[in-house]
């Protein structure tokens, strides 16, 4: 990837962060934040990944709005990009944070079942059971 793709990438993830927050009025669409963009070699095409806040239901409805106002973004972002072509935009829901949050966790909950002397098997503690 060349400089001026991830200077392209990060102007984009900014804008597109921009537009959506203080432009696009669709109520279906919630707490929104973009996590990455990726632009293709040519430049013509973008994938949007966003993380948002909510439930499945939510969810569902923020894609859904998205996908209304796609025009009005990427038209939008063309004014801003000042480039030949303005990129196709595709957004796409990434869930990392949610599998980064759910991840920690996991190893919070097993951390501290070790402080509490839980780190003992149920084959160990039927081995200590019986010897008693």
């Amino acid at each position: 990837m060349t400089r001026r793709t991830e200077k392209i990438q990060e102007f984009i993830k900014e804008q597109v962060s921009e537009i959506i927050q203080q432009m696009v009025k669709d109520p279906r669409i919630g707490f929104v934040s973009i996590t990455d963009v990726e632009v293709s070699a040519d430049l013509r095409h973008a994938k949007i990944y966003v993380s948002v806040l909510g439930d499945e239901t939510a969810k569902t409805g923020t894609m859904a709005g998205l996908g209304s106002a796609q025009k009005f973004i990427r038209g939008e972002l063309g004014r801003r990009l000042q480039m030949r072509y303005t990129p196709e935009i595709m957004f796409k829901l990434d869930s990392s944070i949610e599998r980064g949050s759910r991840v920690t966790s996991l190893i919070r909950d097993v951390s501290q079942g070790a402080l509490h002397g839980d780190d003992a098997t149920p084959a160990d503690r039927d081995d200590a059971s019986n010897e008693s």
